[in-house]
């Protein structure tokens, strides 16, 4: 091929700056008055409170577990988690199932409120709040336009050795 003939080849090339723009989607959930966001790659679907089996000597997040299709799925109440307000069950109330390195478990939360889109420019990183509190899985802080999410690192948080729900199942 000539040099000629390279010059007048059509290639189509993508925009220095569509490639600024890689984009990262999360569904928003509100818990004790405040908006949070995790990685929609994550959700399996969500499904109103319902019935849970209580299991003995768990800890008080772990709420129990629900038979889904077959599957057991440990359910944690992220308010209780959370060290908010005191949990109450609505007719808003939902659970989030979430497949989080190959385990399947349920998050109880206040409501589901969408799913976003978050530009690279729309996050940032979580504020070093020091050992006060505990932020390793705080993925950062979402803005769109005046609302703030804080958004999660599920598998951080559920891998941790207090829940410990990915090395250890609930059977």
């Amino acid at each position: 091929m000539s040099l000629q003939e390279l010059k007048t080849t059509n290639v189509t090339r993508v925009p220095t700056a569509a490639l600024d723009l890689v984009t990262n989607e999360f569904l928003t959930f509100s818990l004790g008055g405040e908006e949070y966001g995790i990685e929609i790659l994550k959700v399996q679907e969500i499904r109103r409170y319902d019935s849970i089996t209580q299991i003995a000597n768990a800890p008080d997040y772990i709420k129990g577990v629900i038979n889904l299709r077959g599957i057991i799925v440990p359910i944690i109440d992220m308010r209780i988690r959370f060290n908010l307000d005191h949990a109450s069950y609505d007719q808003f109330t939902v659970v989030i199932i979430l497949t989080v390195a190959s385990r399947v478990i349920g998050v109880v939360v206040d409501g589901v409120s969408d799913v976003i889109t978050l530009a690279d420019g729309q996050m940032r990183q979580a504020p070093g709040l020091g050992s006060v509190i505990e932020t390793e899985y705080i993925m950062g802080l979402g803005t769109v336009d005046e609302r703030m999410l804080i958004l999660i690192d599920i598998e951080k948080l559920i891998s941790r050795s207090d829940i410990g729900l990915i090395e250890h199942s609930i059977n």
